[in-house]
Formats: structure tokens, C-alpha cells, sequence
């Protein structure tokens, strides 16, 4: 059986010293706005990236289809492109289907084709499963039992556009400056310990549940076994997959906020607990208890995204940069501030902040932060 992983990088790279980049702009009014600052922005980190991966996660970005599941697929072969099809036919409502418009870009030679499909599951769902529930399932059956295809992106109203080549490259290959979103992540890639290929360049996706990533989880392994349990299947190559797949389960399945998740992946160290008072010492108390296998060990800045919400969190020493700015009702996110200004000069505020406390920018209208210690949440937490 051929593999879509075989699809690498041409100086076939297997181990770098890592570097990346990472950058995340949202408009919390709701506006929708280009890409084209974002991709300037992250260009501008070029020197951190080699070229082994490149990509973007746009929210918003397909209102036409607001409610249906937009699958973004990447092919190796028209055999599997044929079986996955079908697969799609059988077990979906299929709307709509197109291959995802790109233009010839220097410095990529090689690429998978990539189609787009927006779904709904309808009569295909069982009763006693939940629509998203359904989808995640049968993402993972196309991804590790259908030859030569991969499922990149599954959202809704949303979508990630990556592959190998510099981030500015990925852009003008997939047209990137012809869309528009309320919520856009970039990030240039600079593998550590794995291969560089189209399917493992960042963001990760699963749902509406976006990541990239800079640094090293050398947790992986217990993370990975941790959430195989609940049927996830690490199929990537990368140590950053296990980051989406746990916010999944944490947010949507366990439905916990995003600053109690926070807490979970870099919690606080014990010392530090033992200093808290009781109702919060209770709660971190539990989290680390219940969720010792999410913990994320090693270097890492991570921007994390779903509907409504962007989410900065750098490992509890901070090892690795991570940069805020703010303007208006725009937040962004950086690998360096650099970045930031290029696009925005005149911010109303940037700020570097502490290891494992998170930054996060919402939708005005959509929700409100919640507070991290209540007696609700610690209940919630101790019920899991």
C-alpha cells in the first residue's frame, strides 16, 4: 500500500535543530478580514522556518456552507481519491465537492492534489451518537484504513491549508490572499524529530480545533496513549498531533473551559499549588490528579483555535517565545513582536506573558470568559 507520508521534503531532512514560527490574529468584533497582513507577518519569521512545512487555519471562512462539515482532503493517487469518494458518498449527505484552487509557486515542485467537500451526516448518524462524534470517527477511518488519502481539515465554516514549503509559499500556492476570516493562525515549520511532509506541517486539525505549535512535547508517548483510550488515532508523524486531539477531548467531550484546559496541558507545579488557596488548590489539585497524562513536558509556544475563541499558552518555564499585541478590538499572537508591528506599528499594548498562564481573545458576542476556580468547575473536574 502506497502512503500519502511519502510525499517529503526534497533534501529528505529527518532531524533539525527546531526553530518555527507561530502567528494568530483575531478580530473580536467578528469582522472578517484578508489574510494578507497574516501572511506578511509570518513571512517576516521566514529565518525560523527551512522550508519542510507551511500553513494557515482561516475561520469564517466559508458562510455559504456555515452549517455543513467542509473536509479538506489531500490525494496521492486516483485510486484513493476514488475510494475515498465513495467512502464520503456512502456514509455523508454530500452537498458540494471541488478541488481546492492553487496556481504553480516556485519552491514547490511536488504536491498532492487536494479537494474540498462540504457534508452533512443525516440520516447516516446513529441515533445514540453525536454529529460531531460521527465525523471524528469517520475521519479517522479514512485516515488510517483508505490508501493514499489524508484528512487535513473537518470543520465547520472553517478550514487548514498547509503542506511542505515556507509559509508565504503554502499562501500563494492555495490563494490564500483571495479569503477572508475573523480568526486566521500561521505558522513555518522547522521539524525537530520528524519528517517533514504535507500532512505533518501545522496547524493540526480535528473539528473546528486548530493548533500549531513551536517546540518539542517529549511527553508524546503517554499523551498519545493516554488518548488512543478514547479513540484517537495518531496518524501525523508529529509530536504536535497529540495537542488537538487532547483539547478535543478536554473541551468538547469533557467540557471543561479553555482556562481550565490551559491548566491542564501547563499546569502549575506543586509548590506552587501547595500556595494556593483551598478552593483553587482543590481544583489544581484534581486536575493534576485526574489528567496526569495530558500534561505537556518540554519547550512549547502553542496558539490554539477554535469558533469564537484563540488561545496562547507557552510551557510553565518558558522555553519557548510568545509575544502579545493588541489594538482596537484586534489581538494577535507571536513568535516575535517583530511581526507584530510589521503589520499593526502602533499597538495599543504588547506584553510577554509568564510561562503557562494563557492569553486568550474571544468573540465579543459569542461567549465571556469564565472564572478558574468556582465550586461548578471543580465538581466538573472531579466528575470526569
Amino acid at each position: 500500500m502506497r502512503d500519502i507520508r511519502r510525499i517529503n521534503n526534497p533534501s529528505n531532512d529527518d532531524k533539525v535543530i527546531d526553530a518555527c514560527s507561530i502567528f494568530g490574529a483575531i478580530d473580536t468584533s467578528g469582522r472578517r478580514f484578508s489574510g494578507e497582513g497574516v501572511i506578511r507577518a509570518i513571512a517576516n519569521m521566514h529565518d525560523r522556518g527551512n522550508g519542510l512545512g507551511g500553513g494557515f487555519a482561516i475561520y469564517g471562512l466559508y458562510p455559504e456552507y456555515a452549517d455543513l462539515y467542509a473536509f479538506h482532503v489531500m490525494y496521492l493517487s486516483q485510486k484513493g481519491q476514488q475510494e475515498t469518494e465513495a467512502f464520503l458518498k456512502d456514509n455523508f449527505d454530500l452537498v458540494h465537492q471541488e478541488e481546492v484552487p492553487t496556481r504553480p509557486t516556485p519552491g514547490i515542485a511536488t504536491s498532492p492534489v487536494v479537494w474540498r467537500y462540504f457534508l452533512e451526516t443525516g440520516r447516516h448518524q446513529p441515533e445514540e451518537q453525536s454529529e460531531d462524534d460521527y465525523v471524528v470517527e469517520q475521519v479517522m477511518t479514512i485516515n488510517t484504513k483508505l490508501c493514499d488519502s489524508f484528512v487535513f481539515s473537518c470543520g465547520k465554516n472553517m478550514a487548514v491549508f498547509k503542506g511542505a514549503g515556507y509559509p508565504e509559499e503554502i499562501a500563494d500556492y492555495f490563494c490564500l490572499e483571495q479569503y477572508e476570516g475573523y480568526l486566521w493562525t500561521a505558522h513555518g515549520r522547522f521539524p525537530t524529530n520528524t519528517p517533514g511532509w504535507w500532512g505533518g506541517a501545522h496547524p493540526f486539525c480535528i473539528l473546528d480545533w486548530t493548533v500549531v505549535h513551536n517546540g518539542e512535547i517529549s511527553s508524546y508517548g503517554i499523551n498519545r496513549r493516554y488518548l488512543e483510550q478514547f479513540g484517537y488515532h495518531c496518524t501525523m508523524q508529529t509530536d504536535t498531533e497529540v495537542v488537538a486531539y487532547a483539547v478535543d477531548l478536554l473541551m468538547r467531550r469533557h467540557n471543561l473551559p479553555l482556562e481550565i484546559v490551559a491548566k491542564v496541558l501547563a499546569p502549575p507545579f506543586w509548590s506552587d499549588i501547595q500556595r494556593m488557596p483551598p478552593g483553587e488548590q482543590k481544583l489544581m489539585r484534581t486536575l493534576r490528579q485526574v489528567y496526569a497524562s495530558l500534561l505537556l513536558n518540554g519547550p512549547f509556544a502553542v496558539i490554539v483555535a477554535h469558533h469564537g475563541e484563540m488561545v496562547g499558552l507557552t510551557d510553565r518555564i518558558r522555553l519557548r517565545p510568545l509575544t502579545v499585541g493588541e489594538k482596537d478590538d484586534m489581538l494577535y499572537l507571536s513568535s516575535e513582536e517583530s511581526a507584530i508591528r510589521l503589520i499593526c506599528p502602533e499597538l495599543d499594548r504588547a506584553w510577554i506573558p509568564m510561562g503557562g498562564e494563557p492569553v486568550i481573545g474571544r468573540l465579543k458576542t459569542v461567549c465571556q470568559p469564565q472564572p478558574i476556580a468556582t465550586k461548578e468547575t471543580v465538581t466538573a473536574a472531579e466528575a470526569v
